[in-house]
């Protein structure tokens, strides 16, 4: 149901992860809201396919609580 994007999508997606965490960190350093900035980018960084990242995620760790 769900298609993983082409790596070149991956490839690109990660690199303006980096480009923006990078660029932010200056300012984020003196935000309250910092956690929330950069747990959005760790969702654009795991992302490789048109799933859900909590919906992989959840997945990936099913086996773990039942």
């Amino acid at each position: 149901m769900y298609q993983a994007y082409p790596f070149y999508k991956v490839v690109l997606r990660r690199a303006l992860v980096v480009l923006l965490g990078v660029l932010a960190l200056p300012v984020m350093l003196f935000r309250a809201d910092r956690a929330r900035f950069y747990s959005y980018l760790h969702r654009m960084w795991c992302k490789t396919s048109a799933k859900p990242v909590w919906l992989a995620q959840s997945e990936a760790a099913g086996g773990i609580f039942w």
